[in-house]
């Protein structure tokens, strides 16, 4: 990492988009943040161009307030159903005639790995080496140095459609900011969330956001096998919408009221009559939700009617199509870690249990930690996305911005009319051959 770099992350999610602006050196240093309700934004995918620029232009507006800084590059996350993965193999004969391996030998192996048949409607966003083989060794991390004629390397790639890739290209041109980086979510949510110690072990990460579900699985150290679920919290939120006959906005407070209060337990103490067993049970059953202000004008609910009947069969349903995944990709039983819930919706209340049941193995959330300067919004499960986007931003360094006749244009970063000259850049461009 380069030292006091500053990267900027931006989460484009069904439900919000959250910006970061941070510094980075041995840690990371949050300088401004910010949470704008987002728009334009189904299922993880851009579908409408002008509200998904607007919303996106606010929050880093928001953010750029709070850290002083103009932003001028960033590192987007995308997602959505689109998203596949497999595993590639390159292989390349060592280009030193003594045989040491350097970085372009990497570079050659890992685009030998990119060249797998794909149709022309999708395209590579990551090529993530898993492991090397020098001379039939296997194993080896980082094979730089090393002495050998032979290399191979064993990669994961993950691939998007090429429509909403380009429409968020699009969008982001338009807020008038290059894209240092594009990073499939559930990716982005590992680098923040996951210990080495469990990469190591093997793990599965659940990432369950607003519209969809992304997982992603560890296995030695490397990740393995990448898929996204169309079902995500928003599912939860409709299912109580429809249940109570009220609408979208009151059933997402009722959710996250549950969510943040727990589901309560009925203690009785045995000589109570059996008469007064039950009030007493229908009394601690019953939760007054007058506090939230519903428009509806609900007062009393059931607590088992919502939690039992409603929201615990829609996290079954996910967690079942969870374990399908985890049986597809084979690496099942090379998980001794377990799971790691992250993303808004591991805050729902009765997640961890429903995980653990349906799936049978131990079960976390997982909470980005590392970091200074303004945290105390930032440390919470939903914003493990966007702080993998800074530590992945950290890691590249970025090419100078390339102007038309072979002008590189310096990046200012407190200078304000930054957005202004690329935009001119770009539409001295659109006029060029």
């Amino acid at each position: 990492m380069n030292e006091g770099k500053i990267v900027v992350g931006i989460d484009i999610g069904t439900s919000k988009i959250a910006a970061i602006i941070a510094r980075v050196d041995e840690t990371i240093n949050v300088l401004g943040v910010s949470e704008i309700k987002s728009s334009g934004i189904k299922k993880g995918q851009i579908v409408d161009i002008e509200e998904a620029v607007s919303t996106i232009n606010a929050s880093l507006d928001a953010a750029e307030r709070m850290a002083g800084y103009s932003v001028s590059r960033v590192v987007a996350s995308l997602g959505g159903a689109h998203i596949e993965s497999q595993n590639s193999r390159g292989v390349v004969a060592v280009s030193n005639p003594e045989g040491e391996i350097s970085q372009s030998d990497i570079s050659r192996v890992i685009d030998a790995a990119r060249a797998i048949s794909q149709p022309s409607t999708r395209e590579i966003i990551h090529v993530i080496p898993r492991n090397y083989t020098v001379d039939g060794q296997e194993g080896i991390k980082d094979p730089i140095g090393m002495t050998g004629i032979r290399l191979e390397v064993d990669t994961h790639v993950i691939s998007s459609s090429t429509t909403s890739l380009r429409n968020l290209e699009k969008a982001l041109s338009e807020v008038g900011v290059d894209l240092d980086g594009v990073v499939f979510s559930a990716y982005a949510s590992s680098l923040s969330v996951l210990s080495d110690t469990e990469k190591e072990l093997g793990v599965i990460l659940v990432d369950i956001g607003a519209g969809t579900t992304d997982i992603s699985i560890y296995v030695d150290g490397s990740i393995s096998y990448s898929s996204v679920i169309p079902v995500g919290a928003r599912h939860i939120t409709n299912d109580l919408a429809i249940g109570l006959r009220i609408s979208l906005d009151s059933a997402e407070k009722i959710k996250l009221y549950l969510s943040g209060s727990g589901k309560k337990t009925v203690k009785i103490e045995p000589e109570i009559e059996p008469e007064d067993v039950r009030k007493a049970a229908k009394a601690l059953d019953e939760i007054d939700l007058s506090s939230l202000g519903l428009v509806e004008d609900l007062r009393k609910v059931s607590q088992k009617t919502l939690i039992d009947g409603i929201i615990r069969p829609r996290l079954n349903e996910i967690f079942i199509m969870v374990g399908l995944e985890i049986k597809k990709s084979g690496y099942g039983g090379q998980t001794p870690s377990g799971l790691v819930l992250t993303g808004g919706g591991a805050k729902t209340v009765g997640a961890i249990e429903a995980a653990k049941r349906m799936l049978a193995m131990s079960v976390r959330v997982g909470v980005p930690s590392g970091m200074k300067g303004i945290v105390d919004e930032i440390q919470d499960s939903s914003f493990a996305a966007v702080i993998g986007l800074v530590v992945y931003g950290a890691k590249e360094s970025p090419a100078p911005y390339t102007m038309p006749f072979g002008l590189t244009l310096p990046n200012i970063p407190k200078f304000p009319a930054n957005k202004f000259f690329r935009k001119v850049a770009d539409f001295i461009r659109s006029f060029m051959p």
